[in-house]
């Protein structure tokens, strides 16, 4: 991580009934980024899920899906991370859908689901924010994962950058996320931790 620096802008919009039932669709006037500006590697720098507390290396690979007319982007989402107590690379293959969410339109909002032995998973995430910093030179992600049976709702920040991302655009995002409706999204705010990063193998 970079020293604190002056903050890049941030902005982030509150989850949709896409992810908590309970929300209320709202009109953003952010825009969603771009199917090519979102493919690519990201790695997860940040997170709230206790799944990525015992893993490191956590980067996520998106693929845009070739798509008919004017119909939302798909794209096919690689997720490989390391176990910190050792062993070998692992990944997790899947496909998320673009999901249209009333007055937000397409872009922000999709539903995953694994391939192989994994197809009887699935779970619904959404794009809070994104955009660059300008301290790194990296771009970044907010995305956030609705409560599924065998994991509770959180949040992710993606850096495009191995090396993460500034304490400027850290200290943002979480000032942010502390101002949007919800007891339950104050709380995540509070609960995020870093997610390491070591040598790969192979």
């Amino acid at each position: 991580m970079s020293a604190v620096d002056t903050p890049s802008p941030v902005s982030l919009r509150h989850p949709s009934p896409h992810t908590i039932p309970s929300a209320k669709a709202v009109s953003t006037i952010l825009s969603p980024p771009t199917p090519e500006w979102l493919s690519g590697s990201w790695h997860v720098t940040h997170s709230t899920l206790p799944m990525w507390k015992s893993k490191s290396n956590v980067r996520i690979t998106y693929k845009a899906l070739p798509v008919q007319g004017d119909e939302p982007p798909n794209f096919d989402d690689l997720v490989e991370y390391k176990k910190l107590a050792g062993g070998k690379d692992s990944s997790v293959h899947g496909v998320s859908r673009a999901v249209t969410v009333p007055e937000l339109g397409a872009g922000w909002a999709f539903s995953w689901r694994g391939k192989g032995l994994l197809m009887i998973a699935s779970s619904q995430w959404e794009i809070l924010g994104w955009g660059e910093d300008a301290a790194t030179g990296s771009s970044w992600v907010v995305t956030y994962f609705g409560k599924t049976l065998f994991t509770p709702a959180g949040l992710d920040f993606y850096s495009r950058s191995k090396e993460g991302l500034s304490e400027g655009v850290i200290t943002s995002i979480k000032a942010e996320l502390s101002k949007l409706d919800g007891p339950s999204l104050k709380t995540l705010a509070n609960s995020v931790f870093e997610v390491p990063t070591t040598p790969r193998t192979g």
